[in-house]
C-alpha cells in the first residue's frame, strides 16, 4: 500500500483516511445542528486533497463555501498532517481548478425554478 506523507513513518493511506473520517465525525454535529450534513468521499494520496459531500440545508446555503473553507478545511489541516485542501464534491473540483457556485445558471443560461 502506498504511503501518504503524514510526517509519521509507516503511515498508510488508510490511516490518513481514518484520521480524516474521525475529524469529520467530530465536526458533523455542528453541521447537523443547522439541518445539514457532511460525508467524506475521497482522500487524494498524491495531493492531500480531501473531497466531501454536503447534504441537507448545506446544499442551498450561501454560507456553505465559507463553512467548508474556514471551518472544515481549517480544522482538517490543523488536525491531520498532509491535508492541503478540502473540496466539495460536484462544486469546486472542476478539472481546471476553478470553483463553481451551486447557484450558478445552467450552461445554456436558462434560469431554473424549484
Amino acid at each position: 500500500m502506498a504511503c501518504f506523507d503524514t510526517g509519521r513513518a509507516g503511515a498508510t493511506m488508510d490511516a490518513v483516511h481514518d484520521e480524516v473520517a474521525k475529524v469529520i465525525e467530530i465536526i458533523r454535529p455542528a453541521i447537523q445542528a443547522d439541518d445539514g450534513d457532511i460525508a467524506l468521499r475521497e482522500v487524494d494520496e498524491a495531493t492531500g486533497v480531501v473531497t466531501v459531500e454536503l447534504f441537507g440545508a448545506c446544499v442551498t446555503c450561501p454560507a456553505s463555501t465559507q463553512t467548508l473553507k474556514a471551518g472544515v478545511e481549517r480544522i482538517l489541516k490543523d488536525r491531520v498532517d498532509g491535508v492541503t485542501e478540502v473540496r466539495q464534491l460536484g462544486v469546486d473540483n472542476l478539472d481546471d481548478g476553478s470553483v463553481q457556485s451551486p447557484f450558478a445558471l445552467p450552461a445554456d443560461g436558462t434560469p431554473v425554478s424549484l
